[in-house]
């Protein structure tokens, strides 16, 4: 769902582009803490994808996250995810943890964004790999991803099946 309450499907409003869901939780310190790389991204590729941020937390209210996003100056579309539906989709179990579908709408990659967490609260400098990059990449060009699935490390998302 959107932040009105209206019925949402980032694949299907994305006409053939690359989407990326990115999965937050307003209450995750290290969602936070990646909320400039994920606005980075999102701005390199604002013309070939098209990038959500989904929040499955079942309790967040839309105020809530609207708040979240002012506080981030997020300017990338929101949407929520409280049956999991998404979730599901992307096999997310972390946040923040990144979605990379293809232009056919197939999942191609899930998992970090990079490897800048080493294990949750111990974090490097500075990241060595680019994990979400490379697989937008791979995707654009119609590649396959080098590592479909790379673990996450981040807050839990609750409540999976």
């Amino acid at each position: 769902m959107d932040l009105n309450g209206r019925a949402a499907d980032p694949l299907k409003s994305s006409s053939g582009k690359v989407v990326v869901l990115i999965f937050v939780r307003r209450d995750c310190p290290i969602s936070g803490r990646y909320a400039p790389t994920i606005q980075r991204l999102s701005s390199e590729h604002q013309h070939d994808t098209h990038f959500y941020l989904v929040f499955p937390d079942k309790s967040d209210s839309p105020a809530e996250i609207r708040k979240y996003l002012e506080d981030f100056r997020y300017s990338i579309p929101a949407v929520r995810d409280p049956q999991h539906v998404l979730v599901k989709l992307a096999h997310a179990q972390f946040t923040p943890e990144a979605a990379v579908l293809d232009r056919k709408g197939s999942l191609v990659y899930h998992g970090r964004i990079d490897d800048l967490y080493v294990s949750f609260g111990h974090a490097r400098s500075a990241p060595t790999t680019h994990e979400l990059q490379d697989a937008i990449g791979a995707a654009l060009s119609g590649r396959s991803v080098s590592q479909a699935e790379v673990a996450g490390i981040g807050c839990y998302i609750s409540d999976l099946e």
